[in-house]
């Protein structure tokens, strides 16, 4: 099952944000950033919020808005003192792609790439097909979640519809806390920090019998999500050989804002 704390790693426990500003593109998480699968490692929700931060950083443009970011798990994220490297990949008037990775040590951890895309007016013809999810005051507090372990996981308030089943989930959530202590975040940054939740809302099978760890992010956007509650409206698939797919529908408290797609490695607990 997945280990709770046990102090084997040392993170810093009385900050009320995801990671510490250390300079030169350096940060230290803490105990907020703690995974749930291990206690060693970070979960990838606020490592997203802080490549996401890291991207709007780096030579930022009023003209421009982030449209789809991916980020690619290249292996376990060790709760240690982390480094941002960002760069353009293809610069551009109107669309621009950036790439920023986290290393760890001399390890590159995980790398997103993102679309820059330019700002329009399309007021006029706005509109999305996807329904709204029952508003926070009408749905009731979960703890649903505390079948996960660590540090992140604890940080978060949750609230869920009561026609949660397996493979299926509609939830809220949001945290007290801020990504960045000695770097101001935007409420992208910071609500693509909680996007990756999304694996562990409608699970099919509970963490103690069965691992399906997600080994990317993709988010795409309509438009700008406010924070402070993130909706999931999410679907669970499990093929036979191995793979599963989780599919988010994204909200905020004024609607849709876009999708989360996670692809998933199913594999049994050992032991079982």
């Amino acid at each position: 099952m997945p280990p709770s704390y046990t102090g084997r790693v040392t993170l810093p426990t009385d900050s009320d944000h995801y990671y510490l500003a250390l300079g030169e593109h350096r940060y230290r998480p803490t105990i907020h950033v703690q995974g749930a699968w291990s206690d060693r490692e970070q979960h990838m929700a606020p490592v997203s919020g802080l490549l996401t931060h890291a991207i709007e950083r780096h030579e930022p443009r009023d003209d421009l808005q982030l449209g789809r970011i991916t980020f690619d798990i290249l292996g376990m994220i060790p709760a240690e003192e982390s480094t941002v490297r960002t760069r353009t990949l293809r610069p551009g008037r109107t669309i621009e792609l950036i790439e920023a990775t986290l290393s760890v040590g001399d390890r590159d951890v995980v790398r997103a790439s993102a679309w820059r895309l330019s700002r329009q007016d399309t007021s006029a013809v706005a509109a999305t097909e996807d329904p709204p999810l029952p508003s926070p005051e009408e749905t009731t507090p979960w703890e649903g979640m505390r079948i996960w372990a660590g540090g992140y996981i604890a940080s978060v308030e949750f609230r869920a519809a009561d026609d949660a089943r397996a493979g299926r989930g509609r939830a809220w959530l949001r945290s007290p806390y801020g990504l960045v202590d000695g770097e101001e975040s935007t409420d992208l940054a910071r609500y693509v920090g909680l996007v990756d939740t999304a694996n562990g809302i409608g699970v099919r099978r509970p963490p103690t019998e069965w691992m399906f760890p997600n080994t990317d992010l993709t988010i795409h956007l309509h438009r700008a999500p406010r924070l402070p509650w993130v909706g999931m409206d999410g679907r669970v698939s499990w093929g036979a050989t191995g793979l599963g797919v989780t599919s988010t529908v994204l909200h905020d408290s004024e609607g849709p804002v876009g999708y989360a797609h996670q692809v998933l490695t199913v594999r049994p607990q050992p032991g079982r």
